[in-house]
């Protein structure tokens, strides 16, 4: 009994959904037939090709607008840009060069070396021409050893023999080289010491002869007093010539006094002494600035 009731049941209920069903299948159906009455699917491909084609033929015509702004250059040194701040970052694309050192040993300005001339120095040698000296002995500094007979190459940068008011002659040397170990090193230095004199301001000069000038010069009047003297003494001596004695002293004390006051008039146009200093002769030589050695 209870088994037929719940056929029963099952057959009242699918009675009722079956007229929705198929009410919902008609109704799918009838939507797919007004979508092929309206579109077809071929002539929707041959839209859709054409619109592409006359994209890219737009994209090809088409020109870059003058109102945008330009396009940053992109170089191979330009490797990264700064996103906070919006700055461009280059970076070379390869490192810039090591400076090179000046040099491993250096010897420092105001060092002195103990040297000999390898040939005469003059005033008769003209400005430019070149001189050498070699070093005594081996010259011990921080790091290094400059070895003995060691040369400096050196110039004359001004030159002038002997003038009037006596002045001496004039040399003046500047060193710009040293040779070590088969290089030239640039050096800069002058000359302290020359013939065992002391030199002042880098001249070598002549002697100033304008008082021993003026003392020769004077020569001539003191001899003349001293005969003059001498013969008023003889005439003196002999009474019938002492009225005469007073005369010779008046004439030697008279030009004595004129040659006194002439000689330093004539000693003014004279001319001083020559600088002439033979081969092999000790200088002294300074550096102006530091000397780098590689």
């Amino acid at each position: 009994m209870k088994l037929n009731v719940k056929r029963t049941l099952i057959l009242i209920i699918m009675s009722m959904l079956m007229p929705n069903l198929g009410h919902a299948l008609d109704l799918d159906a009838t939507v797919d037939d007004e979508i092929r009455k309206n579109y077809n699917p071929n002539q929707l491909l041959e839209d859709v090709g054409k619109n592409e084609s006359a994209l890219e033929k737009n994209l090809k015509s088409s020109e870059p607008d003058e109102n945008l702004p330009a396009l940053p250059d992109i170089t191979e040194s330009t490797k990264s840009s700064d996103v906070k701040s919006g700055n461009t970052i280059s970076v070379p694309s390869s490192p810039p060069p090591i400076a090179t050192k000046r040099g491993n040993i250096k010897i420092r300005k105001w060092t002195t070396f103990d040297a000999v001339s390898t040939a005469a120095i003059s005033d008769w040698q003209s400005k430019g021409t070149k001189v050498r000296f070699k070093t005594k002995q081996n010259k011990y500094g921080k790091n290094y050893v400059i070895p003995g007979s060691t040369v400096f190459l050196g110039e004359i940068v001004d030159s002038h023999q002997p003038q009037i008011t006596c002045n001496g002659g004039l040399v003046a040397i500047e060193l710009y080289g040293m040779i070590y170990k088969g290089q030239t090193i640039p050096v800069k230095g002058y000359i302290t010491r020359a013939d065992d004199k002391k030199i002042f301001l880098n001249n070598i000069k002549g002697d100033r002869t304008y008082l021993k000038t003026m003392w020769k010069k004077g020569n001539w009047g003191r001899t003349l007093f001293g005969k003059m003297f001498n013969l008023t003494v003889n005439l003196g001596g002999d009474g019938s010539t002492f009225i005469l004695s007073p005369f010779p002293l008046a004439y030697g004390t008279i030009c004595l006094g004129l040659n006194t006051l002439t000689s330093p008039i004539t000693a003014f146009f004279s001319k001083g002494g020559h600088v002439s200093i033979p081969a092999n002769s000790n200088f002294r030589i300074k550096l102006s600035e530091d000397a780098y050695i590689n």
